[in-house]
Protein backbone atom coordinates (compact mmCIF):
# COMPACT_ATOMS: atom_id res chain seq x y z
CA UNK A 1 0.00 0.00 0.00
CA UNK A 2 0.91 3.71 -0.43
CA UNK A 3 2.43 5.57 2.02
CA UNK A 4 0.34 8.55 1.51
CA UNK A 5 0.97 10.52 5.08
CA UNK A 6 4.71 10.23 5.79
CA UNK A 7 6.49 10.84 2.88
CA UNK A 8 6.45 14.23 2.44
CA UNK A 9 7.36 16.17 5.63
CA UNK A 10 9.17 12.70 7.83
CA UNK A 11 11.79 10.81 6.63
CA UNK A 12 11.72 8.13 8.89
CA UNK A 13 8.85 5.61 9.93
CA UNK A 14 8.16 4.74 13.31
CA UNK A 15 9.47 0.97 14.51
CA UNK A 16 7.02 -1.75 15.67
CA UNK A 17 7.08 -0.28 19.37
CA UNK A 18 6.10 2.90 18.17
CA UNK A 19 3.71 1.37 15.84
CA UNK A 20 1.81 -0.49 18.21
CA UNK A 21 2.01 2.72 20.98
CA UNK A 22 0.60 5.19 18.43
CA UNK A 23 -2.19 2.93 16.74
CA UNK A 24 -5.93 3.18 16.94
CA UNK A 25 -6.18 0.45 14.67
CA UNK A 26 -7.76 -1.82 17.22
CA UNK A 27 -10.48 0.14 18.43
CA UNK A 28 -11.41 1.62 14.98
CA UNK A 29 -13.27 -1.56 13.92
CA UNK A 30 -15.81 0.01 15.30
CA UNK A 31 -15.95 3.15 13.42
CA UNK A 32 -15.54 1.35 10.01
CA UNK A 33 -18.65 1.41 8.79
CA UNK A 34 -19.11 4.96 9.60
CA UNK A 35 -16.24 6.03 8.00
CA UNK A 36 -16.91 4.49 4.33
CA UNK A 37 -20.27 6.51 5.25
CA UNK A 38 -18.60 9.86 5.72
CA UNK A 39 -16.34 9.25 2.91
CA UNK A 40 -19.42 8.42 0.20
CA UNK A 41 -21.15 11.28 1.50
CA UNK A 42 -18.08 13.76 1.42
CA UNK A 43 -17.33 12.63 -2.32
CA UNK A 44 -21.22 12.93 -3.39
CA UNK A 45 -20.92 16.39 -2.08
CA UNK A 46 -17.14 17.41 -3.97
CA UNK A 47 -18.62 16.43 -6.73
CA UNK A 48 -21.80 18.56 -6.61
CA UNK A 49 -19.96 21.10 -5.22
CA UNK A 50 -17.79 20.74 -8.59
CA UNK A 51 -14.47 19.95 -6.90
CA UNK A 52 -14.11 16.75 -8.24
CA UNK A 53 -15.33 15.53 -12.04
CA UNK A 54 -17.97 12.80 -12.08
CA UNK A 55 -15.37 10.37 -13.11
CA UNK A 56 -13.64 10.42 -10.12
CA UNK A 57 -16.53 10.27 -7.72
CA UNK A 58 -17.34 7.55 -9.82
CA UNK A 59 -14.60 5.59 -9.46
CA UNK A 60 -14.12 6.54 -5.69
CA UNK A 61 -17.47 5.56 -4.64
CA UNK A 62 -16.77 2.31 -6.56
CA UNK A 63 -13.68 1.70 -4.28
CA UNK A 64 -15.54 2.46 -1.16
CA UNK A 65 -17.60 0.24 -1.99
CA UNK A 66 -15.49 -2.57 -2.87
CA UNK A 67 -13.57 -1.61 -0.02
CA UNK A 68 -16.70 -1.86 2.58
CA UNK A 69 -17.32 -5.70 1.05
CA UNK A 70 -13.51 -6.85 1.71
CA UNK A 71 -13.87 -5.83 5.34
CA UNK A 72 -11.58 -4.09 7.88
CA UNK A 73 -9.51 -7.15 8.02
CA UNK A 74 -7.92 -6.45 4.24
CA UNK A 75 -6.86 -2.87 5.36
CA UNK A 76 -2.78 -2.54 6.15
CA UNK A 77 -3.14 -2.38 9.76
CA UNK A 78 0.87 -0.75 10.09
CA UNK A 79 -1.09 2.16 9.52
CA UNK A 80 -1.68 4.32 12.73
CA UNK A 81 -5.49 4.70 12.04
CA UNK A 82 -8.03 3.69 9.90
CA UNK A 83 -8.35 7.10 7.71
CA UNK A 84 -5.08 6.91 6.53
CA UNK A 85 -5.49 3.04 6.12
CA UNK A 86 -8.51 3.44 4.10
CA UNK A 87 -7.54 5.80 2.08
CA UNK A 88 -4.04 4.50 1.04
CA UNK A 89 -6.22 1.37 0.20
CA UNK A 90 -8.52 3.26 -2.05
CA UNK A 91 -5.79 4.91 -3.88
CA UNK A 92 -4.05 1.49 -4.75
CA UNK A 93 -7.00 0.37 -6.48
CA UNK A 94 -7.83 3.36 -8.37
CA UNK A 95 -4.97 5.36 -8.69
CA UNK A 96 -3.85 8.35 -6.91
CA UNK A 97 -4.77 10.84 -9.35
CA UNK A 98 -8.37 9.73 -8.62
CA UNK A 99 -8.14 8.38 -4.90
CA UNK A 100 -5.94 11.20 -3.82
CA UNK A 101 -8.85 13.72 -4.19
CA UNK A 102 -10.83 12.35 -1.94
CA UNK A 103 -9.46 13.99 1.29
CA UNK A 104 -9.99 17.19 -0.46
CA UNK A 105 -11.18 19.99 2.16
CA UNK A 106 -11.11 17.30 4.85
CA UNK A 107 -8.96 16.57 7.72
CA UNK A 108 -9.12 13.34 9.99
CA UNK A 109 -9.55 15.62 12.41
CA UNK A 110 -13.43 16.43 11.61
CA UNK A 111 -13.41 12.62 9.55
CA UNK A 112 -12.88 10.77 12.74
CA UNK A 113 -15.25 13.09 15.16
CA UNK A 114 -17.98 12.32 12.81
CA UNK A 115 -17.34 8.47 12.59
CA UNK A 116 -17.47 8.32 16.35
CA UNK A 117 -20.90 10.30 16.40
CA UNK A 118 -22.62 8.26 13.68
CA UNK A 119 -21.81 4.92 15.33
CA UNK A 120 -22.38 6.20 18.86
CA UNK A 121 -25.84 7.45 17.73
CA UNK A 122 -26.44 3.96 16.33
CA UNK A 123 -25.30 2.27 20.24
CA UNK A 124 -27.81 4.78 21.70
CA UNK A 125 -30.80 4.17 19.71
CA UNK A 126 -30.01 0.41 20.23
CA UNK A 127 -29.57 1.21 24.10
CA UNK A 128 -32.83 2.90 24.01
CA UNK A 129 -34.65 -0.14 22.54
CA UNK A 130 -33.00 -2.45 25.20
CA UNK A 131 -34.29 -0.10 27.53
CA UNK A 132 -37.58 0.16 26.45
CA UNK A 133 -37.48 -3.96 26.17
CA UNK A 134 -36.66 -3.80 29.86
CA UNK A 135 -39.00 -1.63 31.12
CA UNK A 136 -41.59 -3.46 29.61
CA UNK A 137 -40.76 -6.35 31.40
CA UNK A 138 -40.80 -4.99 34.47
CA UNK A 139 -44.12 -3.74 34.25
CA UNK A 140 -45.29 -6.95 32.52
CA UNK A 141 -43.96 -8.55 36.11
CA UNK A 142 -45.13 -5.96 38.41
CA UNK A 143 -48.68 -6.36 36.51
CA UNK A 144 -48.60 -10.30 37.47
CA UNK A 145 -47.84 -9.10 41.22
CA UNK A 146 -50.21 -5.96 42.30
CA UNK A 147 -51.35 -8.30 45.53
CA UNK A 148 -47.83 -10.08 45.68
CA UNK A 149 -47.13 -8.94 49.45
CA UNK A 150 -43.32 -7.82 50.55
CA UNK A 151 -41.66 -6.24 53.05
CA UNK A 152 -40.63 -2.71 51.81
CA UNK A 153 -36.95 -1.55 53.27
CA UNK A 154 -35.38 1.36 54.63
CA UNK A 155 -31.53 1.09 55.91
CA UNK A 156 -32.06 -2.83 54.91
CA UNK A 157 -34.70 -3.10 57.63
CA UNK A 158 -38.21 -4.35 57.53
CA UNK A 159 -39.84 -0.96 57.25
CA UNK A 160 -43.45 -1.19 56.07
CA UNK A 161 -45.47 -3.79 53.90
CA UNK A 162 -45.87 -3.21 49.92
CA UNK A 163 -46.07 -5.18 46.85
CA UNK A 164 -43.43 -6.59 44.95
CA UNK A 165 -45.61 -4.84 41.77
CA UNK A 166 -44.84 -1.23 44.09
CA UNK A 167 -41.00 -2.15 44.33
CA UNK A 168 -40.79 -3.24 40.44
CA UNK A 169 -42.26 -0.03 39.14
CA UNK A 170 -40.02 1.70 41.12
CA UNK A 171 -37.24 0.38 39.05
CA UNK A 172 -39.52 0.41 35.85
CA UNK A 173 -39.69 4.48 36.39
CA UNK A 174 -35.68 5.05 37.30
CA UNK A 175 -35.42 3.10 33.72
CA UNK A 176 -38.20 5.45 32.04
CA UNK A 177 -35.73 8.51 33.45
CA UNK A 178 -32.51 6.39 32.11
CA UNK A 179 -34.13 6.29 28.32
CA UNK A 180 -35.44 10.18 28.73
CA UNK A 181 -31.73 10.70 29.31
CA UNK A 182 -30.42 8.53 26.23
CA UNK A 183 -32.43 10.40 24.28
CA UNK A 184 -31.73 14.04 25.27
CA UNK A 185 -27.68 12.96 24.94
CA UNK A 186 -28.82 11.20 21.20
CA UNK A 187 -29.64 15.21 20.86
CA UNK A 188 -26.38 16.33 21.32
CA UNK A 189 -24.39 13.79 19.67
CA UNK A 190 -26.88 13.23 16.01
CA UNK A 191 -24.60 17.07 14.85
CA UNK A 192 -22.15 17.04 12.13
CA UNK A 193 -18.63 18.35 12.42
CA UNK A 194 -17.77 17.41 9.21
CA UNK A 195 -16.12 20.03 7.22
CA UNK A 196 -14.33 21.85 9.35
CA UNK A 197 -10.88 20.25 8.33
CA UNK A 198 -8.33 20.24 11.05
CA UNK A 199 -10.29 23.17 12.85
CA UNK A 200 -9.97 26.30 10.91
CA UNK A 201 -12.61 25.12 7.68
CA UNK A 202 -11.03 25.11 4.40
CA UNK A 203 -11.23 27.32 1.26
CA UNK A 204 -12.94 24.91 -0.64
CA UNK A 205 -16.37 25.63 -1.78
CA UNK A 206 -17.80 22.59 0.83
CA UNK A 207 -21.53 22.36 1.36
CA UNK A 208 -21.63 21.61 4.88
CA UNK A 209 -25.16 21.39 4.75
CA UNK A 210 -25.04 18.74 2.48
CA UNK A 211 -23.06 16.27 4.16
CA UNK A 212 -25.25 16.78 7.24
CA UNK A 213 -27.93 15.84 5.51
CA UNK A 214 -26.93 12.70 3.76
CA UNK A 215 -25.78 11.29 6.76
CA UNK A 216 -28.67 11.72 9.08
CA UNK A 217 -27.46 14.30 11.22
CA UNK A 218 -29.77 16.88 12.90
CA UNK A 219 -27.71 20.16 12.51
CA UNK A 220 -24.47 21.50 11.92
CA UNK A 221 -21.68 22.15 15.10
CA UNK A 222 -21.33 25.87 14.03
CA UNK A 223 -17.84 26.80 15.11
CA UNK A 224 -15.15 24.57 13.13
CA UNK A 225 -12.80 24.73 16.23
CA UNK A 226 -15.32 23.15 18.17
CA UNK A 227 -16.34 20.98 16.11
CA UNK A 228 -13.09 18.89 15.96
CA UNK A 229 -12.08 19.17 19.68
CA UNK A 230 -14.89 18.89 21.53
CA UNK A 231 -15.61 15.42 23.07
CA UNK A 232 -18.28 16.55 25.81
CA UNK A 233 -20.80 14.43 23.74
CA UNK A 234 -18.72 11.14 25.07
CA UNK A 235 -18.61 12.42 28.34
CA UNK A 236 -22.44 12.89 28.51
CA UNK A 237 -23.21 9.64 26.94
CA UNK A 238 -20.84 8.00 29.53
CA UNK A 239 -22.23 9.88 31.95
CA UNK A 240 -25.64 8.50 31.24
CA UNK A 241 -24.54 5.17 30.41
CA UNK A 242 -22.55 5.44 34.12
CA UNK A 243 -26.29 6.11 35.56
CA UNK A 244 -27.95 3.14 33.89
CA UNK A 245 -25.25 0.76 35.05
CA UNK A 246 -25.75 2.62 38.65
CA UNK A 247 -29.82 1.51 38.53
CA UNK A 248 -28.95 -1.87 37.11
CA UNK A 249 -26.40 -2.62 39.74
CA UNK A 250 -28.95 -1.30 42.60
CA UNK A 251 -31.53 -4.27 40.65
CA UNK A 252 -28.98 -6.83 40.53
CA UNK A 253 -27.57 -5.99 44.45
CA UNK A 254 -31.61 -6.78 45.49
CA UNK A 255 -31.49 -9.82 43.25
CA UNK A 256 -28.29 -11.61 45.05
CA UNK A 257 -30.06 -10.40 48.75
CA UNK A 258 -33.46 -11.77 47.81
CA UNK A 259 -31.84 -14.94 46.29
CA UNK A 260 -30.07 -15.91 49.59
CA UNK A 261 -31.74 -18.71 51.84
CA UNK A 262 -32.22 -15.98 54.41
CA UNK A 263 -34.87 -14.00 51.96
CA UNK A 264 -35.86 -16.55 49.68
CA UNK A 265 -37.66 -14.24 47.53
CA UNK A 266 -36.43 -15.01 44.18
CA UNK A 267 -34.85 -17.84 42.46
CA UNK A 268 -33.06 -17.32 38.77
CA UNK A 269 -33.74 -19.63 36.45
CA UNK A 270 -30.51 -21.83 35.79
CA UNK A 271 -29.58 -19.63 32.86
CA UNK A 272 -28.45 -16.80 34.68
CA UNK A 273 -27.35 -19.28 37.84
CA UNK A 274 -23.75 -20.75 38.11
CA UNK A 275 -22.87 -23.60 40.75
CA UNK A 276 -19.73 -24.25 43.09
CA UNK A 277 -16.65 -25.99 41.46
CA UNK A 278 -16.79 -27.90 45.58
CA UNK A 279 -19.65 -27.01 47.21
CA UNK A 280 -22.38 -29.35 44.52
CA UNK A 281 -25.64 -27.59 46.49
CA UNK A 282 -24.74 -23.99 45.03
CA UNK A 283 -26.86 -22.00 43.07
CA UNK A 284 -25.33 -18.65 42.64
CA UNK A 285 -26.74 -15.42 41.34
CA UNK A 286 -23.76 -14.71 39.23
CA UNK A 287 -24.94 -13.40 36.62
CA UNK A 288 -26.34 -10.27 38.80
CA UNK A 289 -23.11 -10.32 40.31
CA UNK A 290 -21.37 -9.40 36.94
CA UNK A 291 -23.71 -6.76 36.55
CA UNK A 292 -22.72 -5.20 40.12
CA UNK A 293 -19.11 -5.36 39.16
CA UNK A 294 -19.19 -4.22 35.48
CA UNK A 295 -20.46 -0.81 36.79
CA UNK A 296 -17.49 -0.12 37.90
CA UNK A 297 -16.40 -0.55 34.38
CA UNK A 298 -18.71 1.96 33.43
CA UNK A 299 -18.16 4.48 35.85
CA UNK A 300 -14.20 3.95 35.47
CA UNK A 301 -14.64 4.70 31.59
CA UNK A 302 -16.74 8.07 32.59
CA UNK A 303 -13.46 8.79 34.94
CA UNK A 304 -11.16 7.73 32.13
CA UNK A 305 -12.84 10.84 29.76
CA UNK A 306 -13.25 13.38 32.28
CA UNK A 307 -9.37 12.58 32.63
CA UNK A 308 -8.22 12.91 29.51
CA UNK A 309 -10.15 15.87 28.45
CA UNK A 310 -9.66 18.24 31.75
CA UNK A 311 -6.87 20.34 30.39
CA UNK A 312 -6.64 20.08 26.80
CA UNK A 313 -6.02 22.86 25.13
CA UNK A 314 -8.22 23.82 21.84
CA UNK A 315 -8.34 22.29 19.36
CA UNK A 316 -7.38 18.71 18.33
CA UNK A 317 -4.89 16.81 20.27
CA UNK A 318 -3.60 13.03 19.89
CA UNK A 319 -4.75 12.40 23.74
CA UNK A 320 -8.35 12.19 22.50
CA UNK A 321 -7.25 8.96 20.55
CA UNK A 322 -7.63 7.53 24.41
CA UNK A 323 -11.28 8.53 24.49
CA UNK A 324 -12.90 6.42 21.76
CA UNK A 325 -12.00 3.00 23.56
CA UNK A 326 -13.37 4.07 26.85
CA UNK A 327 -16.02 5.42 25.08
CA UNK A 328 -17.02 2.30 23.01
CA UNK A 329 -16.38 -0.50 26.26
CA UNK A 330 -18.68 1.56 28.14
CA UNK A 331 -21.46 1.38 25.46
CA UNK A 332 -20.69 -2.70 25.16
CA UNK A 333 -20.52 -2.93 28.76
CA UNK A 334 -24.17 -1.23 29.54
CA UNK A 335 -25.52 -2.79 26.48
CA UNK A 336 -25.16 -6.48 27.65
CA UNK A 337 -26.03 -5.65 31.28
CA UNK A 338 -29.63 -3.98 30.32
CA UNK A 339 -30.07 -7.68 27.88
CA UNK A 340 -28.86 -9.60 30.88
CA UNK A 341 -31.27 -7.73 33.53
CA UNK A 342 -34.08 -7.80 31.07
CA UNK A 343 -33.23 -11.60 31.21
CA UNK A 344 -33.03 -12.33 34.72
CA UNK A 345 -36.39 -10.19 35.61
CA UNK A 346 -38.29 -12.18 32.83
CA UNK A 347 -37.06 -15.99 33.83
CA UNK A 348 -36.82 -15.59 37.63
CA UNK A 349 -39.07 -17.22 40.03
CA UNK A 350 -40.78 -15.39 42.48
CA UNK A 351 -41.86 -16.89 45.66
CA UNK A 352 -45.31 -15.68 46.91
CA UNK A 353 -45.62 -17.30 50.04
CA UNK A 354 -41.83 -16.45 51.33
CA UNK A 355 -42.32 -12.34 50.97
CA UNK A 356 -46.23 -12.56 52.40
CA UNK A 357 -44.73 -14.44 55.42
CA UNK A 358 -41.84 -11.74 55.57
CA UNK A 359 -44.22 -8.66 55.17
CA UNK A 360 -45.11 -8.45 58.66
CA UNK A 361 -41.80 -9.26 60.25
CA UNK A 362 -40.01 -6.71 62.32
CA UNK A 363 -43.38 -4.43 62.93
CA UNK A 364 -44.01 -3.42 59.55
CA UNK A 365 -47.73 -1.99 60.27
CA UNK A 366 -46.15 0.17 63.00
CA UNK A 367 -46.57 3.33 60.73
CA UNK A 368 -50.35 2.52 60.13
CA UNK A 369 -51.26 1.57 63.71
CA UNK A 370 -49.78 5.23 64.39
CA UNK A 371 -51.81 6.56 61.84
CA UNK A 372 -55.06 4.91 63.43
CA UNK A 373 -54.34 6.41 66.60
CA UNK A 374 -54.18 9.87 64.86
CA UNK A 375 -57.26 9.53 63.03
CA UNK A 376 -59.37 7.87 65.50
CA UNK A 377 -58.05 9.20 68.92
CA UNK A 378 -56.96 12.66 67.48
CA UNK A 379 -53.61 13.11 69.17
CA UNK A 380 -50.40 14.47 67.89
CA UNK A 381 -48.55 11.66 65.24
CA UNK A 382 -45.44 12.90 67.20
CA UNK A 383 -47.19 11.30 70.28
CA UNK A 384 -48.76 8.59 68.44
CA UNK A 385 -45.03 7.86 67.26
CA UNK A 386 -43.97 7.42 70.96
CA UNK A 387 -46.70 5.24 72.28
CA UNK A 388 -46.09 2.41 69.29
CA UNK A 389 -42.21 3.40 69.89
CA UNK A 390 -42.66 1.89 73.11
CA UNK A 391 -45.55 -0.70 71.80
CA UNK A 392 -42.53 -2.07 68.96
CA UNK A 393 -40.58 -2.96 72.10
CA UNK A 394 -43.27 -6.47 72.18
CA UNK A 395 -43.98 -8.79 69.90
CA UNK A 396 -45.12 -6.51 67.52
CA UNK A 397 -48.77 -7.70 67.52
CA UNK A 398 -50.08 -5.17 70.08
CA UNK A 399 -54.15 -5.49 71.53
CA UNK A 400 -55.77 -2.60 72.64
CA UNK A 401 -55.37 -3.38 75.98
CA UNK A 402 -51.56 -3.07 75.14
CA UNK A 403 -51.94 0.35 73.35
CA UNK A 404 -54.02 1.39 75.72
CA UNK A 405 -51.44 0.63 78.61
CA UNK A 406 -49.21 2.53 77.19
CA UNK A 407 -51.54 5.19 76.19
CA UNK A 408 -51.94 5.85 79.94
CA UNK A 409 -48.75 6.42 80.36
CA UNK A 410 -47.44 8.87 77.79
CA UNK A 411 -50.68 11.29 77.72
CA UNK A 412 -52.61 10.05 81.30
CA UNK A 413 -55.69 8.39 79.42
CA UNK A 414 -56.55 5.49 77.25
CA UNK A 415 -57.27 5.93 73.48
CA UNK A 416 -60.42 3.67 73.54
CA UNK A 417 -61.59 6.60 75.57
CA UNK A 418 -61.11 8.51 72.63
CA UNK A 419 -62.70 5.98 70.03
CA UNK A 420 -60.35 3.64 69.20
CA UNK A 421 -61.17 -0.03 68.81
CA UNK A 422 -60.11 -3.31 68.92
CA UNK A 423 -61.42 -3.88 65.06
CA UNK A 424 -59.35 -0.68 64.38
CA UNK A 425 -56.16 -1.97 65.60
CA UNK A 426 -56.47 -5.23 64.03
CA UNK A 427 -57.15 -3.47 60.72
CA UNK A 428 -54.24 -1.37 61.56
CA UNK A 429 -52.05 -4.42 61.63
CA UNK A 430 -53.23 -6.29 58.60
CA UNK A 431 -51.23 -5.97 55.85
CA UNK A 432 -53.09 -6.47 53.08
CA UNK A 433 -55.44 -3.60 54.54
CA UNK A 434 -52.97 -1.55 55.18
CA UNK A 435 -51.78 -1.62 51.88
CA UNK A 436 -55.41 -1.26 50.44
CA UNK A 437 -55.38 2.07 52.52
CA UNK A 438 -52.58 3.58 50.33
CA UNK A 439 -54.37 3.84 47.45
CA UNK A 440 -53.22 7.84 46.86
CA UNK A 441 -50.51 8.60 43.32
CA UNK A 442 -47.75 6.55 43.52
CA UNK A 443 -48.94 4.21 46.52
CA UNK A 444 -48.80 0.32 46.78
CA UNK A 445 -52.34 -0.60 46.58
CA UNK A 446 -53.53 -2.72 44.37
CA UNK A 447 -55.51 -0.88 42.60
CA UNK A 448 -53.63 2.67 42.23
CA UNK A 449 -50.89 -0.02 40.99
CA UNK A 450 -52.91 -1.44 37.98
CA UNK A 451 -53.36 2.53 37.17
CA UNK A 452 -50.36 3.54 37.36
CA UNK A 453 -48.75 0.44 35.26
CA UNK A 454 -51.59 0.90 32.72
CA UNK A 455 -50.01 4.96 32.42
CA UNK A 456 -46.37 3.71 32.14
CA UNK A 457 -47.22 1.29 29.53
CA UNK A 458 -48.64 3.78 27.57
CA UNK A 459 -46.16 5.91 28.21
CA UNK A 460 -43.52 3.47 27.08
CA UNK A 461 -45.53 3.11 24.04
CA UNK A 462 -44.92 6.59 22.62
CA UNK A 463 -41.17 6.36 23.86
CA UNK A 464 -41.12 3.54 21.18
CA UNK A 465 -42.66 5.96 18.52
CA UNK A 466 -39.84 8.49 19.03
CA UNK A 467 -37.33 5.71 19.01
CA UNK A 468 -38.69 4.78 15.73
CA UNK A 469 -39.32 8.12 14.51
CA UNK A 470 -35.41 8.87 15.24
CA UNK A 471 -34.18 5.73 13.36
CA UNK A 472 -36.34 6.16 10.21
CA UNK A 473 -35.27 10.01 9.76
CA UNK A 474 -31.68 8.45 9.90
CA UNK A 475 -32.59 5.23 7.65
CA UNK A 476 -34.39 8.02 5.16
CA UNK A 477 -31.13 9.98 4.83
CA UNK A 478 -28.80 7.34 4.45
CA UNK A 479 -31.43 5.93 1.31
CA UNK A 480 -30.73 9.33 -0.01
CA UNK A 481 -26.85 8.63 -0.07
CA UNK A 482 -27.35 5.12 -1.01
CA UNK A 483 -29.45 6.07 -4.46
CA UNK A 484 -26.96 8.26 -5.31
CA UNK A 485 -24.11 6.40 -4.84
CA UNK A 486 -25.89 3.27 -6.67
CA UNK A 487 -26.43 6.29 -9.33
CA UNK A 488 -23.06 7.38 -10.10
CA UNK A 489 -21.38 3.28 -10.00
CA UNK A 490 -24.65 1.30 -11.43
CA UNK A 491 -23.93 -0.56 -8.19
CA UNK A 492 -26.43 -1.20 -5.32
CA UNK A 493 -24.90 0.53 -2.22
Amino acid sequence: MSDILRRGRLSSTPDEDMLNFTSSMSADKWIFEADILVDMAHTVMLHEQRIIKEDDCSSILAGLLKIREEGIEQLDHSYEDIHISLESRLIDMVGEDTGGRMHSGRSRNDEVATCIRIRLRDELLSLMEELSGLRNILLQRASENTETLMPGFTHLQHAQPTTFSHHLVAHSDAIGRDIERVISAFSRVNKSPLGSAAFASTGFNLNRDRTCSLLGFDALLGNSMDAVSTRDFLIESASVMSNIMVNLSKMAEEIIIWSSSEFSFVELDDMYASTSSIMPQKKNPDSAELVRGKAGTVIGSLMALLSLCKALPLSYNRDLQEATPNMWRAVETTRSAVRITKGMIATMNVNAESMAEKSVLGFTTATELADTMVRAGGIPFRTAHQIVGVLARGDGNPTLADVDAVAKDVIGETLSSRGLTEEMVKEALDPVLNINRRSITGGPAPSEMEKAIKTRLEDLEGTKTSISELNAGIEESLKVLYGIVEKYTGQKA
